[in-house]
């Protein structure tokens, strides 16, 4: 049986505007909180005995927290094209992290959007990743602005150098996007021996200054000067990406502690603690600013953990990490409190993702989207209000070679509790039932040859319709 699925699986894939709920007359500001890195565990709320996160804890005790999460991809660019458009990663041509302009080298240029194919030297060709995320696409900035929005952008942008930066995508202000998708440093001012300009949109100004207070601080700033207006606020940490630097008098408190599960890393301990901060102090500015009952704040990360060999944390129950087509690569928290909307504590196991944040803050903002413009997310202002989520299928495709060693490329598939992950080279197929195996240690491909074949049809179309580029089997000679 294994291998007939595996004989249709290969033919299958081979190639040569809402309303807002918030009624008062001052629409309800929005605040992003993006993660880089942060992994499905990481946080107490979660289930960490290791990891102290007391202000995240509150956000999800006083909003709704997801399980089932995902980010739009396993690496970090595709994730955030996701939530800035609404828009399937496969769609927007943006399949893998974008590489900044000093690690192109004669690859391909910078800002680019050049057509074809690479040879790795392995059995397939993948395709170019677009280097930029394009301006003929609709960011939340731009859905917002016509609504009266201020918006601001701070921290970790990777989509995009000079021309693309986050003011040249509908935000009024930017501090620290830049086309890298890791700080050269932690420390003001923010240098390494490789990138001696720093962070080119994040000017220096006290030498030794972590990056996490950094941002919280120009965060608290665009709050406290935009308080008596709509906002946008996109705060996207750096943090938790390596480097793995922290600030050593928090570092130090976590030395001597264990949790027996992995998770021992006080270095990293100490980052997540940072971004801990960080939040404290945006619901602090947002109480002191009589804003908290009209800010909606969204909190995710845009893939798995680093969890493999040497890497800082542990995703356990999920399998492996970041990169992986395994729960663990694309599973993250997302807690989201909208004031009179969410129920204060409540958990849901609707599976969303990240393509599903654009259309929710379009309703929640009261902004139009024009009827033929193409949205891949679903508006999940029902789902907040603790109604029933979308019956559809989630998606993931990854058409790149990074571990090169039987786990990608990959696409893949969930259906209600079933997951399917389709694996290019070498080809196999992969089928969990996640309800009762999260850990995915169980391939039920033989045993249910239905469901898989269905599935693979479901995934074969939907990446015919996406117009998702395949890596394509190279001629053997």
């Amino acid at each position: 049986m294994t291998r007939i699925l595996l004989i249709f699986a290969f033919t299958l894939f081979s190639t040569n505007s809402g309303f807002a709920a918030n009624h008062s007359k001052r629409p309800p500001n929005v605040i992003v909180v993006l993660v880089d890195d942060l992994g499905w565990m990481d946080l107490s709320v979660q289930g960490s005995d290791f990891y102290k996160t007391p202000n995240i804890d509150h956000l999800a005790k006083t909003g709704t927290r997801f399980t089932d999460g995902y980010a739009a991809c396993a690496v970090c660019s595709p994730t955030r094209a996701a939530l800035m458009t609404g828009r399937h990663p496969h769609r927007l041509g943006i399949t893998d992290w974008i590489r900044a302009e000093f690690q192109l080298g004669g690859r391909q240029g910078s800002n680019s959007d050049k057509p074809g194919y690479h040879d790795a030297g392995l059995n397939y060709l993948t395709p170019v990743n677009n280097t930029f995320l394009p301006h003929s696409e609709l960011t939340v900035a731009e859905l917002v602005k016509p609504a009266g929005y201020t918006t601001c952008f701070i921290g970790k942008w990777h989509l995009g150098g000079k021309g693309n930066l986050p003011t040249d995508q509908g935000f009024d202000e930017n501090f620290g996007g830049w086309d890298y998708g890791q700080p050269p440093s932690y420390f003001d001012p923010y240098t390494n021996k490789r990138l001696p300009q720093g962070i080119p949109t994040l000017k220096p100004r006290k030498e030794g200054e972590y990056l996490t207070d950094r941002e919280a601080d120009e965060a608290v700033g665009f709050i406290n000067r935009n308080k008596d207006k709509p906002f946008l606020l996109y705060l996207s940490h750096y943090t938790v990406h390596t480097p793995i630097q922290a600030k050593q008098s928090v570092t130090d408190k976590y030395i001597p502690l264990k949790d027996g599960k992995g998770q021992d890393n006080a270095v990293y301990a100490s980052m997540l603690e940072s971004l801990d901060d960080s939040m404290g102090r945006l619901l602090e500015t947002l109480e002191s600013n009589d804003l908290t009952d009209n800010t909606v704040i969204i909190f995710t990360g845009d893939n798995g953990g680093l969890d493999r060999n040497d890497n800082p944390t542990d995703n356990a129950p999920l399998k492996i990490g970041k990169g992986y087509a395994t729960e663990g690569g694309i599973r993250v928290p997302r807690i989201v409190r909208w004031p009179g909307v969410t129920k204060a504590g409540s958990v849901n196991t609707t599976p969303i993702t990240s393509v599903d944040l654009f259309p929710t803050i379009a309703t929640i903002t009261g902004s139009s989207v024009e009827e033929n413009h193409q949205l891949d997310g679903k508006d999940l202002s029902d789902v907040l209000k603790g109604g029933q989520g979308p019956k559809r299928s989630l998606y993931w495709h990854f058409p790149h070679y990074r571990h090169r060693g039987g786990a990608d490329p990959y696409s893949i598939v969930r259906n209600g509790d079933w997951k399917l992950i389709y694996y290019y080279d070498p080809m196999k197929v992969e089928l969990y039932n996640l309800s009762n195996d999260i850990g995915e240690q169980h391939n039920l491909v033989d045993d249910k040859p239905e469901i898989t074949g269905r599935l693979l049809r479901e995934l074969k179309e939907h990446l015919e319709e996406t117009d998702a580029k395949k890596p394509i089997a190279k001629k053997q000679s």
